[in-house]
Formats: structure tokens, C-alpha cells, sequence
């Protein structure tokens, strides 16, 4: 039924085209069927206005908060500001206290662990010369006791000597 509609609505200004009151006559029709007469105007400016009259109702409104600050206000958010600064300025300082406090400890860690590192370096070297040691005195102990041992050979093959010229 569309479809007729507007074939017939074609063929409807083609044959009436040529006429000036017909043109007229025609716009009007179709501005009432697209509802966009003087009714769908005056709507849409009504519309705008109410919609440009809430908007600068609420610009007011917000404006008439924004101004109604009085200079006490002012200075009890200056002083409420000031305090707040204060008080992260002072929290601030306290973790800067426990940082430097952290880093002293760490530092000393690290300082008697160097130490630690040091002395065991040096008591490795000393194990090792001390081993040393103990091996060069081990032999040394060694051979002097066989110097001893040949000794008392020595001492025996002279008391029996001894002995053996007393008895004769």
C-alpha cells in the first residue's frame, strides 16, 4: 500500500506541476503530512525555549553556590589547607626518619658482613698457612724423633760399651 501510495503521489505532482496555485496548494499538503506545519514549528520553538530556560536557570543556580563563599569561608579553608599541608608535611618527615633509619641499619649490615667476609678470607689464607705449618712441623717432628731414636741407640751402644769396659 506504500508503494501505491507514493506512485500516486508521482503521478499526482507531475500532471499538477504546472500550475501556481496547485504548487502552493501542494506544499502546504505535504508540510501537513510531514506534521512540519506551523504547529511542528511552534513546538520545536517551545521545546528550544524551555530547554534555553532550564539551562540558564541552572547556570544561576550554580552561580549564586559558587559566589555565596563568604571571606570566613575563605579563611577557614585557608586555615583548614594549612593544616593539612602541615600534617603531611610532618608525615612526610616521619617516613623520611624511618627510611634514613632502614638505610643506617642496612648499612651496617653490610659493613659487618664485609667484615665477616674479610676475616674469613684471612682465616682461609691463615688455615692454609697454618696447615702448612702444621705439615713443616709434623716432619720436622718426624725426623726429630728419629734423631732421638738414634740417640738412645747411641746411648745404649755407649753404656753397653761403658759396661762392657767395666766388666774387663
Amino acid at each position: 500500500m506504500i508503494q501505491t501510495r507514493s506512485k500516486m503521489r508521482l503521478a499526482w505532482r507531475l500532471s499538477d506541476a504546472s500550475s501556481p496555485t496547485n504548487l502552493r496548494q501542494r506544499r502546504e499538503r505535504e508540510m501537513r503530512e510531514r506534521g512540519m506545519g506551523g504547529e511542528g514549528r511552534m513546538r520545536a520553538l517551545v521545546g528550544l525555549a524551555v530547554a534555553m530556560f532550564l539551562g540558564i536557570a541552572v547556570y544561576l543556580r550554580i552561580w549564586t553556590i559558587d559566589y555565596s563563599i563568604s571571606s570566613d569561608d575563605t579563611d577557614l579553608l585557608r586555615r583548614q589547607f594549612d593544616l593539612a599541608s602541615r600534617e603531611a608535611m610532618d608525615e612526610s618527615a616521619e617516613w623520611r626518619l624511618k627510611y634514613d633509619e632502614q638505610v643506617e641499619k642496612v648499612t651496617e649490615c653490610v659493613n659487618e658482613l664485609q667484615e665477616l667476609k674479610e676475616s674469613f678470607e684471612n682465616k682461609a689464607g691463615d688455615a692454609v698457612s697454618i696447615s702448612q705449618k702444621v705439615a713443616m712441623i709434623q716432619k720436622e717432628n718426624m725426623a726429630l724423633l728419629e734423631r732421638v731414636e738414634t740417640l738412645k741407640r747411641e746411648l745404649e751402644d755407649a753404656t753397653l760399651k761403658c759396661n762392657l769396659h767395666k766388666i774387663h
